[in-house]
């Protein structure tokens, strides 16, 4: 169905690219209405343009907030012109036909970026009131009612449609089809919705990281990197000694949580922490023993690691730690004598964990001008299904469990190898899993480990039987991995022929 277009109401915030369009309406004789700012460029240009207010009988209103807000507005951009009954009302109450709408925007997302780069520029607040004014209302109102009306209107919701509108009026004298209007409104429903989820992801933004509770960092993970926390640490645990803590010293410190948080308060476990994989950890009726046990598996990386224990840190354990260099110790308490022991390095930060500290529901993460939001991956194994020559024993499901829960705190590609509740080797952040296996082998020869009778676990599944033939070869009699593979088979066939342990767990544990 063509329609001619008699009127347009044209209210913009940027008006470059908007001449060429003004000139046409002109030249076909459309009657133009317009608000402030553009109300003035198009009369600079010396062409004729009616105010909104002659329209509504009110002036803008509130700080600008409401101009369009009226039903002389809304009503000549809804009426249907078919519809006997609105088109009597339309008579009655003086509201003229407005038969395309131009109207772009406030630019939310703009300010907002400009506001992040003053923040990380100067060191100070966001200025909220300077965001919020940049929340259009009239603007979507006004698009919506004239996308909703398109089998009348035409609605151009973005500058990037000013030359095919131009292009689209000179070629047809001024009409437009039906399949045209209903196009350009499916775009204008678009440029809305993207509008909307903008701010709507700034204000959760600032439900999940309040903006008032930022801590400036010395700096980021490099040393020219500018950096801030935006939270409450203090909810998590209380500082009790020790230097300020890092934008890098953060990262491994909950790291340190998410995996001590796997284990319970009756099983002591000690761990350490290095650029966030686990590159020591082990269990033991005692803490001392614990802490021994989780440096013999990799002493060399412990060097600068951030510790973490789900125990009360005695002062046996306080001398044994007192002895290497680390930046970060995390205890649910510390005996005094601990505490004194320990604080003999002045930039050593220790850390009480809260009773209440249960670990995150929600993780998320920024890239491309964006945020990724996921739930935590919580929990060890979905099912408990063995399929190998023969059933693990008693000790190696143990140790399968606890070898599980090591390896999903390690970077993918991942491989751990456990054996009596200890990590003796592990591979992680490898583009091969096979190469995964590789460094964890390496790393238990090279602190002297006997693998034979040692178990392992594996992130994601084998999509080869080779990791299991070189584990195999290596003395590894029991294997964990979530399955899935199209060629499980493979794997599980070699573990039936040399009467070997499997258990898939139906639960992968990717940790990008």
């Amino acid at each position: 169905m063509q329609k001619k277009i008699q009127s347009a109401l044209i209210s913009v915030f940027y008006k470059d690219g908007l001449e060429p369009v003004v000139k046409t309406l002109e030249k076909l004789g459309i009657k133009i209405y317009s608000t402030g700012g553009t109300q003035k460029f198009i009369e600079d240009l010396n062409i004729k343009c009616e105010a909104v207010e002659s329209l509504t009988t009110y002036p803008s209103i509130l700080g600008g907030r409401v101009k369009t807000l009226h039903p002389s507005v809304f009503g000549g951009i809804l009426g249907r012109r078919n519809n006997e009954q609105d088109v009597k009302e339309m008579s009655r109450y003086n509201i003229p036909e407005i038969d395309l709408v131009i109207v772009d925007l406030y630019p939310f997302e703009e300010v907002l970026e400009q506001q992040k780069q003053k923040v990380l520029s100067t060191g100070g607040d966001l200025e909220e009131a300077v965001i919020i004014e940049k929340i259009d209302i009239g603007g979507p109102s006004m698009i919506r009612a004239a996308a909703k009306n398109f089998k009348d209107v035409l609605v151009i919701a973005a500058k990037e449609d000013y030359n095919p509108l131009v292009e689209l009026l000179e070629n047809k004298n001024g009409e437009t089809s039906l399949e045209q209007r209903k196009g350009f409104a499916a775009k204008a429903f678009e440029v809305v919705m993207n509008y909307d989820i903008a701010i709507s992801n700034y204000f959760n933004q600032q439900i999940f990281n309040p903006f008032h509770e930022k801590k400036i960092l010395r700096y980021g993970e490099n040393p020219h990197q500018q950096a801030f926390f935006y939270g409450d640490v203090n909810k998590t645990f209380s500082q009790l000694h020790g230097k300020e803590i890092s934008y890098n010293n953060l990262v491994d410190i909950d790291a340190a949580i998410q995996l001590i948080n796997e284990f319970e308060k009756s099983d002591i476990t000690f761990a350490i922490i290095k650029h966030t994989n686990v590159c020591g950890v082990a269990q033991r009726p005692t803490l001392k023993d614990s802490w021994d046990a989780a440096l013999a598996g990799d002493p060399e990386s412990a060097f600068g690691g951030v510790l973490v224990t789900n125990a009360v840190v005695d002062a046996a354990t306080a001398n044994a730690i007192n002895e290497i260099f680390f930046e970060v110790l995390i205890a649910p308490a510390f005996d005094e004598e601990a505490l004194q022991i320990l604080k003999t390095r002045r930039n050593r930060i220790l850390l009480q964990l809260k009773t209440q500290t249960t670990g995150t529901k929600t993780q998320y993460k920024s890239l491309l001008s964006g945020t990724l939001l996921q739930d935590a991956d919580k929990g060890n194994y979905l099912e408990w299904k063995e399929v190998g020559g023969r059933r693990a024993t008693n000790e190696e499901k143990q140790n399968l469990i606890f070898a599980n829960l090591v390896c999903k705190h390690l970077k993918s590609n991942a491989i751990s190898l456990i054996k009596n509740k200890q990590l003796v080797g592990k591979g992680c952040g490898q583009t091969s899993r096979i190469d995964a296996l590789r460094q964890a082998i390496e790393k238990a020869n090279q602190f002297k480990f006997d693998l034979n009778g040692a178990v392992l676990a594996s992130d994601a599944f084998f999509p080869f039987n080779d990791c299991v033939q070189i584990a195999h070869a290596e003395g590894i009699q029991a294997f964990i991995q979530p399955g899935g593979s199209i060629r499980d088979k493979d794997s599980i066939e070699y573990c039936v022929q040399h009467n070997l342990a499997m258990v898939i767990t139906g639960t992968r544990h990717f940790r990008h």
